[in-house]
C-alpha cells in the first residue's frame, strides 16, 4: 500500500465567503466583462449595496472599480475602489494599483507616488510590485518630476516588466529634455519588441525625435537592427523578417550588412522556399567572417532538405576547415549528424557527433551528441560500450540521459552475471529519477529472482559516489506555511470577485517567490474549469514531479497530475478492446492532456487525437452512423474509435507496446524500417534507437504514464479511481482549445 502524506486544508477566514454569494458575484462580473451593459453593471451595484457591511460587498465594489477601469470610466472606478479599500486589507496592493491607474488616467497624478510606495511596506510581496514601479514613474513624469522617475527606473531597472519599463524610461528622458537617452530607450522598445503596441508608440516618438535632433540623432546600432529581424524570425513571421533584413542590408555596412543579407535568405529557407533560398545564398560573395560561416550553414541546410547529402558533407567540411570554432559549424555538424541518423548511417553520423562533443565540449548540445555515439556503440554490441556509458555519466551527470546510461550499465552487468553490480545501477535510477521511464524498467529488473536476494555492489556504489549527480530539491512540506495560506486566501478572494486570471497570477507569483509550489499548484488546479487545465497547471507549477518520490506528496497532488476523467467510457471501451485502461489513459494524457476539444498541428482531433479520415474509416467499422468530424470532439465517440484504432495497431505490432506507440506517433511504415536497424534484445533498446526525438520521448512518456497510473490506482478497490473529486468530467466539448501535438512531460 502506497503511503501518501496528509495535506492540511488551507483555510482562512478571509477566504471563507458564502459559496452562493461568491458564485453569484463571480458570474455577474464575468457577464459584465464579457458584454458590458448598464443593466449588468447595475446588478453588481445592487449586489454591493445588499452586502455593504460585509466583505462580499467590498469585493463587489472592487470588481466594479476594476471593470469600470477596463471600460475607461475612471471616475466610477475611483469611487468604487475607494469604497472597497477599507474593507479589503488583504488585497490592499490590488486596490492601490488599480486606484492609482484610474487616477493617472483621469490626470490626477498627485499623491500616486506616495500611495504606491505603501506597496513596499506590505507584509507580503505583491505580483504588482514591478508594474507599480512603472506606474509610479509615469505619475512622476505627469507631476513634472522626470528626474525622480529616471532615478527610480534606473535603480530598479532589473525588476521592470518590458517593454513597458523601457518605454516609460524613454518618456521620462524625453520629458527631461535628454533626447539622446530618450532615443536610445525608444529604440530598445522598437527593435527588441517589434510586434507590440509599445513598438508602435516608440516608432512615432522616434520620428519626432529624429526631426528635432537632425544630425545629432543617434543611428541605431547594426546589432540592434539585426535583433529586430531576428525577433520576427523567432515569431515565424518570415516574410516580415525578410523585408526587415533586406531593408537594413541596404543601409548597414561590413559584417552587419553581410549578416542581414544572409538572414534574408535564411527567412526564405525557414518559410519552406528551399530552392529560392539556396540560389540566393549560393549567389552571395562574402568575405571571411561569421556571416560567411552562417551562410555556409544555411547552404548546408538547403542541401540537406534537397537530399544532396554529398554536397552537404562537403559544405560541413568547408566549415570545419575555415571556421573550426564557429557556432555555425556546431549547428551544421549536429544537423548533418541528424540527417544521417535517420538513415541509420553510423559510419557517417558518429564522426559528426564526435566532432561536435569533442570540439565544443561546453555547449549544451555536447551531452546529446556524446549519447548518440555511446548508444551506437551499445546497440551495435561493441566492446567499448561500457566505457562509453561510464564516460557519459562522468561527463554529463546532470543530463536527462543519465537514467538511460545507468540502466544499460545494469543490463551489461547482468550479461556478465554481475547481479550485485546491476542492482546498484538500478537502485541509483530509483534514487535519482523515481518516476521516469527507466525507473519503471529498473523496478521490473529489481523484481527478477536473480536480483532480489543480492546486495548492491560496494564497488559500483563507490564509483557512483564519485559522481556529482544533481541534488534533488527537498519537498517544502505538506503543511501550508503562513505565506502559502495568504496566497491561497488572496487567490480565492480574487476568483470570487470574478477575476480568475488575477487569482492564477497570484498563485503563480507565490510559487516563484515565497509559497510552497506543490500546494499552490493543487490550489490552482482545484479551481480549474476542466481536467486538462488542471493538469497543465500542475505541470507548470510543479515541474519537478518526475524526480519526486511518490510518498513525499499528498495523493491529491498525484491524482491531479495523473487524472482519469471520462472514466466510465474510457474503461468500458478499453475492456471491450481487451486493452489495459491505464495505458489508454496514459496515451490520452500524452496526446491531448484530456482536452476533448484538442486539435493538433497535424489536424488530429479529440482525446486520442484521431485524424478525420481515420475517424471516418473507424466509424464505418464500428457502426457509427452519419459520422461527422465534429463527433471526434465527443469523448464517448472519440474513446470508442480511439480504443478500436489502438487495438488494431497493437495487433499489427504483435502485442508489443513499444512498437505500437511508436506507430501511433510516427506511422507503421517508419517503425517497420527502424526494426531492421538492429537485433533488439528488449523493447527499451528499440525505443532508445528511435531517431525522432519526439517519437522516442512520446513512447517513453506513455509507458511511464501507464506505470504511474498503476502505482496510483491499482491499490484502490476495483483498481480504478472513483467518479467524483479529481475525476469529475468537468471539461466542456464546446470550449475549443487548440493544442499542438507536442512532447509533454
Amino acid at each position: 500500500m502506497t503511503y501518501f502524506p496528509r495535506v492540511v486544508v488551507v483555510s482562512l477566514a478571509a477566504a471563507l465567503l458564502p459559496p452562493s454569494f461568491a458564485q453569484d458575484l463571480a458570474s455577474r462580473v464575468k457577464a459584465y466583462r464579457d458584454k458590458p451593459t448598464v443593466a449588468r453593471r447595475a446588478q453588481i451595484e445592487r449586489y454591493a449595496s445588499l452586502h455593504h457591511n460585509d466583505q462580499s460587498g467590498a469585493l463587489a465594489r472592487f470588481a466594479l472599480g476594476v471593470t469600470c477601469l477596463e471600460q475607461k470610466d475612471e471616475a466610477r472606478a475611483i469611487a468604487n475602489l475607494e469604497s472597497a479599500r477599507p474593507r479589503l486589507p488583504s488585497l490592499d496592493d490590488y486596490v492601490l494599483y488599480n486606484l492609482a491607474t484610474a487616477q493617472l488616467a483621469a490626470k490626477n497624478a498627485a499623491g500616486i507616488p506616495a500611495e504606491l510606495d505603501r506597496m513596499e511596506t506590505l507584509s507580503l510581496a505583491s505580483p504588482l510590485a514591478a508594474k507599480a514601479i512603472v506606474l509610479k514613474s509615469q505619475a512622476l513624469v505627469e507631476l513634472n518630476n522626470p528626474a525622480e522617475a529616471i532615478r527610480v527606473l534606473r535603480e530598479r531597472y532589473a525588476e521592470l516588466p518590458q517593454p513597458d519599463g523601457d518605454l516609460t524610461l524613454a518618456s521620462a528622458y524625453h520629458a527631461a529634455a535628454d533626447r539622446l537617452n530618450a532615443a536610445t530607450y525608444y529604440q530598445r522598445v522598437y527593435f527588441y519588441h517589434p510586434d507590440t503596441d509599445d513598438a508602435a508608440r516608440a516608432s512615432a516618438a522616434l520620428v519626432l525625435l529624429k526631426e528635432a535632433m537632425g544630425g545629432s540623432y543617434p543611428a541605431p546600432a547594426g546589432a540592434l537592427r539585426l535583433e529586430r529581424g531576428q525577433k520576427w524570425l523567432d515569431a515565424h513571421e518570415y516574410v516580415q523578417a525578410r523585408r526587415e533584413f533586406q531593408s537594413m542590408a541596404a543601409e548597414l555596412s561590413g559584417l552587419e550588412r553581410d549578416q542581414a543579407r544572409v538572414r534574408a535568405g535564411a527567412a526564405d529557407y525557414l518559410r519552406g522556399e528551399t530552392a529560392l533560398a539556396y540560389r540566393y545564398l549560393e549567389s552571395l560573395d562574402l568575405p571571411r567572417s561569421e556571416a560567411e560561416a552562417e551562410r555556409l550553414y544555411y547552404v548546408a541546410e538547403c542541401q540537406r532538405r534537397m537530399n544532396d547529402g554529398d554536397d552537404m558533407l562537403v559544405t560541413v567540411r568547408q566549415l570545419g576547415k575555415e571556421y573550426r570554432d564557429s557556432p555555425w559549424r556546431l549547428k551544421a555538424l549536429i544537423s548533418a549528424g541528424n540527417a544521417y541518423l535517420v538513415q541509420n548511417r553510423p559510419d557517417v553520423y558518429e564522426p559528426l557527433y564526435k566532432a561536435a562533443y569533442e570540439e565544443f565540449p561546453n555547449d549544451s548540445s555536447s551531452s546529446s551528441c556524446h549519447w548518440k555515439v555511446t548508444w551506437s556503440a551499445y546497440v551495435h554490441r561493441r566492446r567499448e560500450a561500457a566505457d562509453r556509458l561510464r564516460e557519459q555519466l562522468e561527463r554529463y551527470t546532470g543530463d536527462p540521459r543519465t537514467g538511460a546510461a545507468l540502466y544499460f550499465l545494469g543490463r551489461l552487468s547482468e550479461a556478465d552475471q554481475d547481479f550485485s553490480g546491476a542492482r546498484a545501477y538500478y537502485t541509483k535510477i530509483l534514487e535519482l529519477y523515481p518516476n521516469f521511464y527507466y525507473a519503471s524498467l529498473a523496478r521490473a529488473r529489481l523484481a527478477e529472482s536473480k536480483l532480489v536476494a543480492v546486495e548492491p555492489s560496494a564497488k559500483v556504489i563507490r564509483y557512483l559516489d564519485t559522481l556529482s549527480f544533481p541534488q534533488r530539491r527537498a519537498p517544502s512540506g505538506n503543511d501550508p506555511s503562513p505565506a502559502t495560506q495568504l496566497r491561497v486566501a488572496r487567490a480565492r478572494l480574487l476568483a470570487s470577485a470574478g477575476f480568475p486570471e488575477l487569482a492564477e497570477s497570484e498563485l503563480r507569483f507565490g510559487a516563484r517567490t515565497d509559497g510552497q509550489p506543490h500546494l499552490l499548484a493543487i490550489e490552482l488546479a482545484r479551481s480549474a474549469p476542466s481536467p486538462h487545465l488542471s493538469l497543465r497547471y500542475m505541470k507548470t507549477l510543479a515541474p519537478d514531479y518526475l524526480t519526486t518520490p511518490i510518498d513525499e506528496m499528498p495523493r491529491r497532488f498525484w491524482e491531479l497530475l495523473f487524472p482519469m476523467p471520462y472514466q466510465k467510457d474510457l474503461v468500458r471501451n478499453a475492456r471491450l478492446q481487451n486493452l489495459d485502461p491505464y495505458i489508454v489513459a496514459a496515451l490520452i494524457r500524452q496526446e491531448s492532456e484530456f482536452n476533448p476539444a484538442a486539435i493538433s498541428h497535424k489536424n488530429a482531433y479529440g482525446l486520442t487525437q484521431i485524424m478525420p479520415a481515420t475517424g471516418r474509416q473507424l466509424a464505418r467499422r464500428n457502426g457509427v452512423r452519419r459520422f461527422r468530424t465534429s463527433m471526434l470532439f465527443q469523448p464517448a465517440t472519440n474513446l470508442q474509435l480511439g480504443a478500436r484504432y489502438l487495438r488494431s495497431m497493437l495487433d499489427e505490432c504483435g502485442g508489443k507496446w513499444e512498437e505500437t506507440l511508436a506507430s501511433y506517433n510516427a506511422g507503421k511504415t517508419r517503425v517497420d524500417e527502424w526494426l531492421t536497424w538492429s537485433s533488439f534484445q528488449e523493447g527499451a533498446e528499440f525505443v532508445e534507437s528511435i531517431p525522432f526525438t519526439e517519437t522516442r520521448e512520446y513512447v517513453q512518456a506513455v509507458l511511464r504514464n501507464a506505470a504511474m497510473y498503476r502505482r496510483l490506482y491499482a491499490s484502490l478497490p476495483g483498481g480504478l479511481p472513483s467518479t467524483d473529486g479529481v475525476t469529475t468530467e468537468r471539461a466542456s466539448t464546446k470550449s475549443a482549445h487548440r493544442s499542438s501535438k507536442r512532447n509533454r512531460s
